[in-house]
């Protein structure tokens, strides 16, 4: 039987209100041949180490992502959940996240969750919230379905505002909320040693 603490990590994307601006976007980002490191591939899976087993589904089309696309392909993974998994959700994945665990009830125990500068409403600056993605009010049945709770923000975050934390403190009166100084932006770090840390400590008190 396998005993590995299941992390399931849910990467981020944009939406676009239409075809013409997607199309936009496509034309005008901006390239690069430099091999992007991120905190979320080997750093992470390289200091939780063995004892746990990180998935990572690729969400459809996450570069003109729709929230009921996402819903089908997450759930796709539950036949091969276990009981205290953990959730992170980063960026657009933690609004998805949030969305999710606030309208459904999650088939396993969740350990912990983690939102990392989740977007909270389409008040981004270049960039439009749309696809679904947009929260309802009542935002209680997150707390429910995660006991521990954290939602991290940066200060100098120039894509998801550290005002969204805010809206989120209001909603969520059990959440952990943590705000950074710098996280180099919207959290473009190698390395993240705080969130291994509170995964760990997750796991010994659980």
């Amino acid at each position: 039987m396998n005993k590995k603490i299941q992390v399931i990590l849910i990467h981020g994307g944009m939406t676009f209100k239409n075809r013409k601006d997607y199309l936009h976007f496509l034309k005008t980002r901006k390239i690069s041949l430099e091999n992007k490191i991120r905190w979320s591939d080997d750093y992470l899976t390289k200091k939780l180490g063995n004892d746990f087993e990180i998935i990572r589904p690729r969400m459809p089309l996450s570069d003109n992502a729709e929230y009921k696309d996402w819903k089908i392909h997450f759930e796709r993974y539950f036949p091969h959940l276990r009981d205290n998994i953990i959730l992170i959700g980063s960026s657009l994945g933690g609004i998805f996240l949030a969305k999710y665990l606030s309208e459904n009830k999650f088939p396993k125990k969740i350990l912990s969750a983690y939102l990392i500068c989740p977007p909270f409403d389409n008040s981004l600056q270049g960039e439009d919230l749309v696809g679904g993605f947009k929260l309802k009010l009542d935002l209680s049945l997150i707390e429910k379905n995660s006991k521990n709770l954290y939602l991290m923000f940066s200060k100098d975050d120039d894509v998801v505002p550290v005002a969204h934390a805010e809206k989120y403190r209001q909603k969520l009166k059990n959440a952990k909320i943590i705000i950074y100084k710098s996280k180099n932006g919207h959290f473009k770090v190698s390395e993240f040693p705080e969130i291994v840390e509170m995964i760990k400590k997750d796991v010994k008190i659980k």
